[in-house]
């Protein structure tokens, strides 16, 4: 365990729907994006990982998707993955949950063969992913409504 949190793969209904309370949380909640954007077909065959107190409490979660499911994202690479769905409840912020979860996410891919991993960063974030070794490519464009930059790491 890494600071007063663990990180790990969601293995059940009760760590997915955490997972997705978190997301409400940040997502819908603070940031305003429309429910039925944030929750989408490939949440069924997404890898989830989530991070929790050691109470139990949900800090944060993340998902990766990977084959047939990351190919619409990754212009049909199928040995990229794609990252998504990153979020920290306001409380965790600062504590390294979202690194902790990025990292999470990059092993799995590294678990499955993957030779990289893309994902799409709200400009805001740029700087959080680039000192995880993300490199922003493409350019700046709408995505619910907020700025995103395409990012990828190569694993």
């Amino acid at each position: 365990m890494s600071g007063p949190y663990v990180v790990r793969v969601a293995e059940d209904l009760a760590d997915r729907e955490a997972c997705f309370a978190v997301r409400k949380e940040v997502f819908v909640g603070e940031q305003g994006v429309p429910e039925d954007i944030d929750y989408d077909a490939y949440d069924p065959v997404a890898l989830h990982v989530l991070a929790v107190r050691e109470d139990g409490m949900p800090l944060g979660t993340g998902r990766l998707l990977y084959g047939e499911a990351a190919a619409t994202k990754t212009d049909g690479d199928q040995a990229v993955g794609s990252l998504g769905r990153l979020a920290v409840t306001k409380a965790a912020r600062g504590l390294g949950v979202g690194a902790a979860l990025v990292r999470a996410i990059e092993d799995a891919a590294r678990a499955r063969g993957l030779a990289a991993v893309d994902l799409h960063a709200q400009t805001h974030a740029l700087g959080f992913y680039e000192r995880l070794g993300y490199a922003a490519y493409g350019p700046e464009y709408l995505e619910a409504g907020i700025p995103h930059r395409a990012m990828r790491r190569v694993l």
